[in-house]
């Protein structure tokens, strides 16, 4: 169920320049958010009247708070980067389907930005061994608190300043990392190079958690079919208001004997790969 609440600022900080973290307490929506999920951010200015859909980063249902990382881009990022403690927000979500943890060895690849979405994961899977690898291009962040709940932490950087110099597929290759899941949100050529990897190497898997462009999606749900792997798509490019009010992001989806159309936003963002019409 999503909700609608004015949602208290609890605090805003920069973990390093361009990248802030925002903890917001919104008890209804923290009470039912799940790993994957995304809460829709409404710039209360007059001016900029489109929600801004962010990740999850992490959720105290104790408390009630919601906490999201994100990159200042734009306008809206921009006011939500300057509230300040005890300011009010309008909030919803939370939105999407999320993931569905299972147990096994869980590797958690993040790139960049897309690093903050798979902290809560981590914290909430219940398995044998975790083990993330986090690539940046320079100044990593969130390291130590990934370090508290996985089993093992690598960390990779473009210009070498801290970690391995070179991005997470090659360390990958360098550490001969497997895994029974991979959890993986991060930029298009990562996902695409971490599909390649898992494809080379044979990796096969209980189940498969993939976000990225259409392409390596198609590649990966073909990969699952051939080894009768369980295997969830997060569509998340397609989506446009997050709200379902654009019709913008409706992806074909089978059903019985026809087919059917399922918006992103409302439906997904995560489906089954053998439910979407490629």
């Amino acid at each position: 169920m999503k909700y609608v609440e004015n949602a208290r600022v609890v605090s805003t900080e920069f973990l390093q320049k361009g990248i802030c973290n925002l903890v917001l307490e919104c008890p209804k929506i923290a009470k039912d958010a799940k790993p994957g999920q995304f809460i829709e951010i409404y710039p209360d200015n007059g001016v900029n009247l489109l929600s801004r859909p962010i990740s999850i980063c992490g959720i105290d249902v104790v408390v009630g708070n919601i906490r999201v990382v994100f990159q200042v881009v734009g306008k809206g990022t921009d006011i939500f980067s300057k509230l300040k403690k005890g300011d009010r927000v309008r909030v919803l979500g939370p939105c999407g389907n999320g993931y569905t943890l299972n147990d096994g060895t869980a590797l958690l690849v993040g790139g960049g930005i897309g690093v903050p979405p798979l902290l809560e994961t981590a914290k909430r899977l219940d398995c044998k061994s975790k083990i993330a690898v986090l690539g940046f291009r320079s100044n990593p962040f969130l390291v130590n608190e990934f370090a508290r709940v996985c089993d093992r932490v690598y960390v990779t950087t473009d210009d070498g300043s801290e970690g391995f110099k070179g991005n997470v597929v090659q360390l990958m290759e360098k550490e001969n990392l497997t895994a029974d899941m991979i959890y993986s949100c991060g930029p298009k050529i990562m996902l695409k190079f971490l599909s390649e990897y898992a494809m080379k190497n044979n990796l096969t898997a209980d189940v498969i958690f993939a976000c990225g462009p259409t392409p390596m999606l198609r590649a990966i749900k073909n990969y699952a079919e051939e080894n009768n792997i369980l295997c969830y798509i997060s569509m998340e490019e397609r989506m446009a208001c997050g709200i379902g009010a654009c019709v913008g992001c409706v992806v074909e989806i089978k059903e019985g004997d026809g087919t059917t159309y399922k918006k992103v936003c409302k439906d997904g963002p995560v489906f089954d790969c053998k439910e979407v019409v490629w």
